[in-house]
C-alpha cells in the first residue's frame, strides 16, 4: 500500500480532466465548425454533387446521316452490326486490371490476347496503333464484325465477361458504289477526344463521349450536319445503383443526308482513268534518265464549268476508307503513313503541290497582254532564249519562228514566254525594282487564283505558291542564317550556291522570271487550282469556289438546305482576251497542236475542246505530266507525278473520261444511251413521302465499251490524224 496521502493526487488528476475536457471541446468546436462549412456556407455545391452521383445516363447514338451521290447513290451510309465494346473503367477497377476478361474474350473473338489489348489500351505520343484515341470513360469497340454465336456466348456468360457488351449498333460504310471508293474526298471517322469535349461544350454542337467525329473529307467539313444528336436517358438511383425513376430524356435526333455534286458513275471512271495511265507510263522509258518512269502519284479533277461544283475527284495512291471503321490496325496505320506507301491519306487534288510547267501560259499570256503586248501581235519562237551565257531552250529545242501568243499556246513555244517575262523584269527594274513596279506576270498569277486557297469545302487544302519579290524575301529571310552557315566561296557546288544565296537570296533574278513565265522556278500549284482556273475562262471569267455538297436534307426530308456556288472573284482580264485564249486553247486539240494527237476524231464542231499540255520539271525527280481541259459543260484537270508529258502520260486517261460522259466512240460518234452525264446534273434527287431516297442502279465502269481504238495504218503517236509528226509537251 502506498504511503503517499490520498490528497497529494487531486491536484494532478484534475489538471488532466481539465486538459482532457478542453481537448474534447476543441474537437466538438472542429467538427461544429466543418459542419458549418459543409452544409451551410457550401450547403448547395455539395447538395447538387450528391444529386448528380445518384444519377445515371445511358446513351444511344445518333444514326450519322448518309453521304450521297448528286443522284442520291450512297457514297456513305451506316449498316447494323454486332459490336463487342469493353469498358475501360471497369477493367482497371479488376485486380488484373481486366487481362483475364481480355485473354477469355480473346478467345471467344478468335483473336490473340494482344490484340485485343491493343485495342483497349490510350494513344498517346508513344503509342503506337491500334490504340484508342477516345475518351477512356466510354464504351471501347473490340470488333464491329462479331458472330451470332461470339455474341450469345459473351451475353449468356456475363460473368466471366464483366464490363464487356455485345450489342447490335449502327457502323459507318463505304459500299464504294460501280468500285468508286472517293475515300480522300469522303474521309473518315474516329472517336471524339477529351479536348474536343471540352473545347465543345459551350457550343450549340457539344460532343458527347460516345461521338465518332469526322476528321479529313467532307466526313469532317460537313460532321456538324451529320453526326445528329445523341439521345441520352437519365435515371435517378439510389446507392446500391436501383433505378428509382427517370428523370429527364433527351430523345435522339439522327443525322441529316448530305447530297453531293459527285456523280458516282464519273468518280469510278476517273478512278479507273487515272490508276490505268500510271500503271502504263511506268512501261514506258525516260528519254533523259534511261529508267521507266515511276507514276508514284496523280490526281485528277472533274469540275462543272459554269458552278465549280466537283463532279468527280480522284488521287492516287488511295485506300479503302473502311479500314478505318470499328479503329484502324497498326499495320494498316502504319502503311498509310509509311515513305514505302507514299501517303495515300493525302488528297492530291487539293493537298499536291508541283511546278505547272506549260500549262501555266495561260497566265502568262494573259499577263503580257496586260502588260501592252498585243495577243495577236507577231512574238519569235526561237529554238533557244539567250541570257548572260546561258541557254533556255524550247521543248526538244524545236522553234517555229514569228507567232501570236495563240500559237505560242498551241505549239507550248516556250521561247516567246522567255522573252516576254525578261522584258517585264526589265521594265519593272530588274535588281533594283521600281517603286511602282507593276510585276504583271506575278500579279496576274495571284488574281487567276494561285497562291492561295481555292475555297474548296475540303479541309487541309493548301495554297501552292506564286514566288514573287515579296516571298522571296520571306524565304530569304527564314533561310538566311542557315544559308550563310553552310555557304562557303570558292567551295563544292553546294556550299558556293548557299554562299551566294546568302548574299543575295532576297532579289528576284531575271532567270526567276524567266523560268516562272512558263511555270518552273519556285512556283507551285495544285489540280483544283488549275481546274479553277480553266473552268473559269471557260465560263466567261468567273472564278468559283469549288464545291462538293449541294444540299443538307433533314432526316424527315422536310427542309432542305442548298449549297448553292459561290464566286470568289472574276480573271483579270477583259472579255476578248478570253476569247482570244480560248481560241489559243482551242488549236490545241487541232492539228499541229501539242494535244491534238490525243483527240483524233473528237466531234469539234458538236462539243468543242479545249486543251493545254503541260511538262514540268522537278529537281531531282523525273518530269511531272499536266493536262488541262475543258468544254462548255465541263473542265478536266490531270496530273501525274514522274510520268512524263503531259499528252503522253494523262492524254489518253482524260480523252476516255471525256468519251464517258458524252457517250463518245473513238470515231467521235455520240451515243446518248451509253453518256454518263452529256450535261451537268440539275435537279436533287426525288426524295420519298418518308424522307428516305431511292438511288437508281449503278453497274461497275466497262472501259472497253469506250475504249478508243487505234485507225488502221497509223501509229500510237497520231492517232486520227493526218500529216507530220507534231511537236508533243
Amino acid at each position: 500500500m502506498s504511503n503517499i496521502p490520498e490528497t497529494g493526487r487531486t491536484p494532478r488528476v484534475q489538471i488532466r480532466l481539465i486538459v482532457i475536457q478542453v481537448l474534447v471541446f476543441s474537437l466538438l468546436l472542429t467538427l461544429l465548425g466543418r459542419l458549418w462549412y459543409l452544409q451551410i456556407r457550401n450547403g448547395d455545391e455539395y447538395t447538387d454533387a450528391a444529386r448528380s452521383n445518384h444519377v445515371q445516363q445511358v446513351v444511344q447514338p445518333a444514326v450519322r446521316g448518309t453521304i450521297l451521290d448528286a443522284r442520291g447513290v450512297p457514297l456513305a451510309d451506316n449498316e447494323t452490326r454486332l459490336v463487342v465494346s469493353a469498358s475501360r473503367t471497369e477493367l482497371m477497377r479488376m485486380k488484373d486490371r481486366g487481362k483475364g476478361v481480355l485473354t477469355r474474350l480473346a478467345g471467344v473473338l478468335g483473336m490473340t490476347p494482344k490484340e485485343v489489348m491493343d485495342k483497349v489500351r490510350l494513344c498517346d505520343s508513344e503509342t503506337p496503333q491500334p490504340c484508342w484515341n477516345g475518351s477512356p470513360y466510354q464504351p471501347i469497340p473490340v470488333t464491329d464484325d462479331a458472330t451470332t454465336q461470339q455474341a450469345l456466348q459473351i451475353r449468356e456468360r456475363a460473368e466471366d465477361f464483366p464490363g464487356i457488351t455485345a450489342e447490335p449498333t449502327a457502323v459507318r460504310r463505304y459500299p464504294a458504289p460501280g468500285r468508286a471508293r472517293t475515300a480522300q474526298v469522303l474521309g473518315y471517322l474516329s472517336p471524339v477526344t477529351d479536348e474536343e469535349i471540352e473545347k465543345a461544350k459551350d457550343t450549340d454542337s457539344p460532343f458527347l463521349r460516345s461521338d465518332q467525329v469526322g476528321r479529313s473529307g467532307i466526313e469532317r467539313t460537313y460532321d456538324k450536319a451529320l453526326r445528329g444528336k445523341a439521345g441520352v436517358t437519365r435515371y435517378e438511383v439510389d446507392k446500391l445503383g436501383r433505378v428509382l425513376g427517370q428523370v429527364e430524356n433527351d430523345p435522339t435526333v439522327p443525322g441529316s443526308t448530305l447530297v453531293t455534286s459527285i456523280d458516282a458513275r464519273v468518280q469510278a471512271v476517273a478512278e479507273y482513268e487515272l490508276h490505268q495511265a500510271m500503271k502504263t507510263v511506268r512501261k514506258e522509258v525516260d528519254r533523259v534518265t534511261g529508267r521507266p518512269y515511276k507514276a508514284d502519284a496523280g490526281a485528277v479533277v472533274v469540275m462543272e464549268s459554269k458552278t465549280g461544283r466537283v463532279v468527280a475527284m480522284a488521287s492516287q495512291p488511295d485506300y479503302d476508307p473502311n479500314v478505318w471503321v470499328g479503329g484502324i490496325s497498326g499495320k494498316e496505320y502504319a502503311k498509310f503513313t509509311s515513305k514505302d506507301s507514299n501517303y495515300p491519306l493525302l488528297n492530291r487534288a487539293i493537298q499536291g503541290q508541283s511546278p505547272a510547267g506549260s500549262v501555266f501560259k495561260v497566265v502568262s499570256a494573259s499577263a503580257a497582254v496586260r502588260a501592252g503586248y498585243p495577243f495577236d501581235d507577231r512574238y519569235n519562237c526561237s529554238a533557244s532564249y539567250s541570257l548572260g551565257g546561258r541557254s533556255f531552250a524550247n521543248f526538244e529545242s524545236k522553234g517555229h519562228g514569228p507567232i501570236t501568243l495563240g500559237d505560242a499556246l498551241k505549239y507550248s513555244c516556250n521561247t516567246v514566254f522567255y522573252a516576254l517575262g525578261h522584258k517585264e523584269w526589265q521594265r519593272d527594274g530588274g535588281l533594283k525594282p521600281r517603286k511602282d513596279a507593276h510585276d504583271w506576270f506575278y500579279r496576274t498569277a495571284r488574281e487567276f487564283g494561285f497562291g492561295s486557297e481555292t475555297g474548296i469545302d475540303l479541309p487541309n487544302e493548301v495554297t501552292g505558291r506564286i514566288p514573287d519579290r515579296q516571298w522571296k524575301q520571306r524565304f530569304w529571310e527564314a533561310n538566311k542564317d542557315a544559308w550563310c552557315k553552310q555557304g562557303k566561296k570558292g567551295g563544292d557546288y553546294v556550299q558556293q550556291i548557299a554562299y551566294e544565296n546568302c548574299l543575295e537570296g532576297n532579289q528576284l533574278k531575271a532567270f526567276d522570271s524567266i523560268n516562272f513565265a512558263i511555270g518552273q522556278g519556285d512556283v507551285l500549284i495544285t489540280p483544283v487550282q488549275l481546274a479553277t482556273a480553266y473552268a473559269a475562262i471557260s465560263n466567261g471569267g468567273t472564278l468559283y469556289e469549288p464545291t462538293v455538297g449541294k444540299a443538307v436534307i433533314s432526316p424527315d426530308g422536310k427542309k432542305i438546305e442548298q449549297i448553292e456556288p459561290k464566286a470568289s472573284g472574276r480573271l483579270p482580264v477583259d472579255a476578248q482576251t478570253i476569247k482570244d485564249l480560248d481560241k489559243g486553247l482551242r488549236s490545241v486539240v487541232e492539228p499541229g497542236g501539242t494535244a491534238a494527237w490525243r483527240f483524233g476524231g473528237w466531234p469539234q464542231d458538236k462539243i468543242p475542246m479545249r486543251a493545254k499540255t503541260g511538262t514540268a520539271q522537278v529537281y531531282g525527280k523525273q518530269t511531272t505530266s499536266w493536262f488541262a481541259t475543258y468544254t462548255d459543260d465541263y473542265t478536266i484537270v490531270m496530273t501525274i507525278s514522274q510520268g512524263g508529258t503531259g499528252s503522253g502520260a494523262s492524254g489518253p486517261a482524260v480523252r476516255n473520261i471525256y468519251d464517258a460522259l458524252y457517250g463518245l466512240d473513238d470515231e467521235g460518234n455520240q451515243d446518248l444511251k451509253r453518256a454518263l452525264l452529256p450535261k451537268p446534273q440539275q435537279t436533287l434527287p426525288k426524295i420519298q413521302p418518308d424522307g428516305s431516297i431511292e438511288a437508281p442502279p449503278i453497274k461497275p465502269y466497262d472501259p472497253e465499251a469506250l475504249k478508243p481504238k487505234k485507225a488502221e495504218g497509223q501509229d500510237d503517236g497520231q492517232q486520227g490524224l493526218a500529216g507530220p509528226p507534231v511537236w508533243r509537251d
